[in-house]
């Protein structure tokens, strides 16, 4: 197959920067590249606007997230049809990920024990970002 891996995109409206801060904060996400619209050679942006972020690549566990702000001209959906979804090995560390994510946004669904043996959950976060948290029940637990 051609295709080496699928990382998700997520665009914001000149909030990219929260959104990290609250990505490290809250997930242990690591940052890896940030780049600003003032940062291309030859880009004519807005003074403004220089400081939003045109690209970033955020390391969570063994996934990349990567995400920008759009130009304010050109506004990002707050919520779409797609979820970010996260598998732990971990409940507690689940739970404690899943509770400082969806903060100052909304639970859709809480925490819970599901059919397929695993502890699941959805929020959409501060952001509008929709996410997914599994945990798979260990084999004896």
């Amino acid at each position: 197959m051609s295709i080496k891996k699928l990382n998700p995109y997520l665009f914001f409206n000149g909030t990219a920067e929260k959104a990290i801060a609250l990505y490290e904060r809250a997930l242990g996400a690591e940052t890896e590249n940030v780049a600003r619209f003032g940062d291309v050679p030859g880009m004519d942006a807005p003074s403004e606007h220089k400081g939003r972020v045109m690209h970033a690549v955020l390391r969570l566990g063994g996934g990349l997230v990567m995400l920008s702000d759009t130009m304010p001209d050109s506004p990002a959906a707050a919520e779409g049809n797609a979820h970010v979804c996260l598998d732990f090995d971990n409940v507690a560390d689940m739970t404690q990920r899943f509770e400082a994510l969806g903060a100052g946004g909304k639970v859709t669904m809480p925490l819970q024990d599901t059919f397929w043996g695993a502890k699941f959950g959805t929020l959409t976060d501060a952001f509008g970002v929709q996410w997914m948290f599994n945990c798979e029940h260990k084999a004896g637990s």
